[in-house]
């Protein structure tokens, strides 16, 4: 835009000197009269500039408060209109690109470092799949419902009779992705009580259903099996025998309030009082909004899809994952959540060595026989990884799991007359045998006779394994000449050990 006004400037300089020179000025006063049209030109330029940048500071504050309205808006149309909660999402949905739609406030903030606390859209349970995105107040992640005011049950006398349904500003599914992605959620209640206890006599008169319909009996914490309330963890009720302010019979206001903690069970999906007969009966109560915050924490390598989802994998498709000792293949359906059916498919292990180990090792020199102490070799057909030491014999683990190891060869055995001739030869693991071979002979002729031993074992990291004779006949001997040989590898890593994982 400037080089366009710096082109007309220069134009009308070239115009006004030609005027000048016309008009037949001395050209000491022509350059003054250009210089003086050339800095009121720049001087307006710089006017339209900042008149320019003001307009576009306008714009985008007008923008910003037509997203406020928008929200507000849509705010006050959940609140009056009849129109679900589905369909007020919808209204705002498509004004939105979810694409690029964080699921948590954690994930809008690092997207944008300059957000600021309020109400934000995202969508807990994936971008492009499962149900619309919700809206929920950040800097915690906070669900808005229709009972956030104070409400009085009135006056019944059964169980429950009075029943009030929890309409959130979400649904069940996403509420359940936002609690599953976060490192905590509660939500808190109060009930302002006079003769109306949560039990009286034994029989519940109230309760509150969790996320799955279920009734809960306890008014504060985690604990989702024994009826209690705040005081009743804090050993301060108005009557130490019960657990909670509202069960006493005491003729004064009484209040329970309490934070419900355990996000397997919220949010809180309905509310159930009763025994509010009498007319002097009351009962009140506030429930507060169903709140989360932080992020689900998923170190080292992913274990599972529920991990690979909680940091943020949303195609579905084969994930290599962490199992027990082995690493596996599984496939992720990330159109469903991690406690729906068929969330994850366990396909099978993967065949993952992290240090190639295997050696062929032969004795190439002549005999040997000498006893309780390793064989050594001379000739490497193979050695990958390096952990056969040829001149000791010993072959060390380099890795933790499972190995294969096959010792083969020739005995020698002299002619004898008078008693039997024995070669006997071990697999020895860090000093005890594991694995045994035999060979005999009670000929009067000399003779050569083979042997085999095989072993599969499981090796800690830097257990040895070598063969030696544990008992020769005189005159007995290994033989040589690449007669003996002996074979090993590793089958199968226990990974977790091997690449330190937590």
């Amino acid at each position: 835009m400037m080089t366009r006004y710096f082109n007309i400037v220069f134009c009308a300089v070239i115009f006004l000197a030609a005027g000048s020179v016309a008009n037949g000025l001395p050209l000491e006063d022509r350059f003054e009269q250009l210089t003086n049209n050339f800095n009121e030109m720049k001087q307006m330029l710089a006017i339209k500039d900042s008149r320019l940048e003001a307009l576009e500071l306008k714009v985008q504050q007008h923008e910003e408060k037509v997203t406020r309205l928008e929200l507000a808006l849509l705010n006050e149309q959940r609140i009056n209109s009849k129109l679900s909660s589905a369909e007020l999402i919808e209204i705002r949905r498509k004004s939105i690109a979810r694409s690029a739609m964080p699921r948590t406030c954690r994930e809008a903030h690092l997207a944008d470092p300059t957000l600021t606390s309020g109400m934000h859209w995202i969508d807990p349970d994936g971008q492009a799949v499962g149900d619309d995105p919700i809206y929920v107040y950040c800097d915690m992640n906070s669900v808005v419902h229709d009972t956030e005011m104070p409400l009085d049950v009135g006056h019944c006398a059964e169980p429950g009779c009075y029943s009030k349904v929890i309409n959130y500003n979400a649904t069940i599914r996403q509420m359940a992705a936002l609690a599953q992605l976060s490192n905590e959620c509660h939500q808190s209640i109060q009930y302002d009580c006079y003769y109306a206890p949560f039990e009286f006599d034994n029989i519940a008169y109230a309760w509150w259903n969790d996320i799955n319909g279920n009734a809960k009996y306890f008014w504060s914490g985690g604990n989702t099996n024994v009826h209690t309330c705040q005081c009743g963890i804090d050993n301060n009720c108005v009557d130490a025998t019960l657990e909670c302010n509202c069960d006493a019979t005491a003729p004064v206001q009484l209040v329970d309030s309490g934070v419900i903690t355990d996000k397997n069970v919220l949010p809180i999906t309905r509310l159930n009082f009763g025994r509010t007969q009498l007319t002097s009966s009351t009962g009140v109560h506030t429930l507060g909004r169903f709140q989360c915050s932080g992020q689900v924490a998923v170190t080292g390598i992913p274990e599972s899809c529920e991990d690979l989802w909680n940091i943020g994998h949303s195609l579905n498709g084969l994930y290599s994952v962490m199992g027990s000792k082995m690493v596996e293949s599984v496939y992720c359906d990330f159109t469903k959540l991690p406690s729906d059916a068929g969330f994850q498919q366990w396909i099978g292990f993967e065949d993952i060595i992290s240090s190639p180990t295997y050696f062929y090792v032969q004795r190439g020199s002549v005999f040997f026989n000498q006893t309780n102490i390793p064989i050594p070799f001379d000739v490497e057909k193979l050695n990958v990884g390096g952990a056969m030491n040829l001149q000791t014999g010993k072959f060390t683990a380099p890795r933790t799991g499972t190995y294969f190891f096959s010792l083969s060869g020739l005995m020698y055995l002299p002619a004898t007359s008078s008693s039997r001739l024995i070669v006997d030869i071990c697999l020895t693991k860090s000093g005890s045998r594991i694995a045994n071979g035999h060979s005999s002979s009670t000929i009067p002729s000399s003779a050569y006779e083979t042997f085999s031993l095989q072993s599969t074992l499981q090796l800690q990291v830097g257990e040895q394994i070598w063969a030696e004779i544990f008992y020769v006949s005189a005159g007995a001997q290994l033989h040589g000449n690449n007669y003996t040989h002996f074979t090993g590898w590793l089958l199968q890593e226990d990974i977790s050990l091997s690449l330190n994982v937590i």
